[in-house]
């Protein structure tokens, strides 16, 4: 037994929920916030068969992918420079961060 941990943005969570609803895959969402963007996302927290683990990645892979976005940089505190405005950056988004942990015991109660 495996237990998977996806890190997915908030756009592409509930898709990929219905895909492993579809499949029946269980999981359990969390909604969690990213560090480098402050941006929403969900975690998911699936306990899976060894069997079971390729077919889980492919629809987290097929599910959520990655694209472009703008943001504002922030603005320096260098008090030196009269005129600073923020200016948009543009960086990539979306995607997973998956991590596959094995399980050395699974209770159910």
């Amino acid at each position: 037994m495996k237990l998977i941990l996806a890190i997915v943005q908030d756009k592409d969570s509930n898709r990929l929920a219905n895909e492993f609803i579809d499949a029946n895959i269980r999981a359990t969402k969390l909604s969690t916030t990213g560090g480098f963007l402050k941006a929403g996302n969900s975690t998911f927290i699936i306990g899976i068969e060894d069997e079971r683990v390729e077919e889980a990645l492919e629809l987290i892979k097929k599910t959520c992918q990655s694209r472009k976005q703008y943001m504002t940089s922030p603005m320096s505190l260098d008090l030196s420079i009269e005129t600073q405005m923020p200016y948009p950056v543009e960086v990539e988004v979306g995607g997973a961060t998956v991590f596959v942990l094995p399980v050395e015991g699974f209770h159910h109660f």
